[in-house]
């Protein structure tokens, strides 16, 4: 019997081993040695790397207010306000309307920017921000975005915040870099005076019609190609773009890894 059942039966160090090599297998799942993968948001395309080496920052800055600012559907408190002007310093203001358009409360309350003319916010409805206005004043651009307020279901007005577009540049490592279009008034920004006639080309794009179909790609402006990308400023898609830095690279589509951390 003894004999049978070690002919069939490991023996103790067999065992043993065994048990072993399930433990060394088991503990490479749970808790396995660490490995640096230094490749893993590397880039294909050197044209938008240069883009999103520059847009990024702008972009988070972007982002993080209009968290901020969509954060309640109901009217603003002191506290809020006061809040809203110290995380984001670079805004020009915020102001509180009642349902007719008529202002509540303004902060500050003489604006450096009068309004060139009486803004009409508009909403969609089931959408959460009303449509990004853009005045263009004598003393340059200003960005209005902002969220209705709600009393249950009743709709009781809205708060708007403000800040002049230019002031995103400051955000930008190399703002000499970076243009931002307007694509619904042509019109551009920079962080610059000396803006190229081939970036004030990118103002004759018809992108209305290339945003129907496109959200990034490469285009032909002043005998210059152009990398760039929409991204929303409050409700409404603006366009980031960059003279690229390869023109003979050929662009296969928008790289997201590097853009939005996701895997390769």
């Amino acid at each position: 019997m003894l004999t049978a059942c070690g002919a069939f039966g490991p023996t103790w160090n067999e065992g043993k081993s065994t048990v072993k090599t399930t433990v060394r297998s088991t503990r490479d799942y749970i808790n396995p040695v660490p490995k640096i993968d230094v490749n893993r948001y590397s880039w294909d395309n050197p044209n938008q790397e240069k883009l999103a080496l520059l847009f990024s920052p702008v972009d988070a800055k972007v982002s993080e207010l209009m968290r901020y600012v969509t954060s309640q559907d109901f009217r603003p408190n002191d506290a809020w306000m006061s809040y809203l002007t110290m995380r984001f310093p670079w805004i020009d203001g915020v102001l509180i309307a009642d349902a007719n358009g008529d202002i509540l409360e303004r902060r500050p309350p003489v604006p450096v920017k009068r309004f060139s003319e009486p803004l009409i916010f508009e909403s969609i409805w089931r959408d959460t921000l009303v449509k990004t206005v853009v005045d263009y004043t004598a003393l340059g651009p200003e960005v209005y975005f902002g969220m209705p307020n709600f009393e249950a279901t009743e709709f009781v007005g809205l708060h708007v915040v403000s800040f002049d577009p230019r002031v995103l540049f400051t955000f930008c490592p190399q703002p000499e870099e970076l243009v931002i279009v307007d694509p619904y008034a042509h019109k551009l920004w920079t962080g610059t005076a000396n803006i190229s006639p081939a970036s004030e080309a990118l103002t004759a794009i018809a992108w209305d019609k290339l945003l129907l179909e496109q959200s990034h790609g490469t285009v032909e402006a002043g005998g210059k190609q152009f990398t760039w990308l929409a991204r929303y400023i409050g409700h409404d898609r603006f366009i980031y773009a960059t003279e690229s830095a390869n023109a003979t690279f050929q662009d296969k589509g928008l790289q997201l890894i590097p853009f939005f951390g996701s895997y390769k």
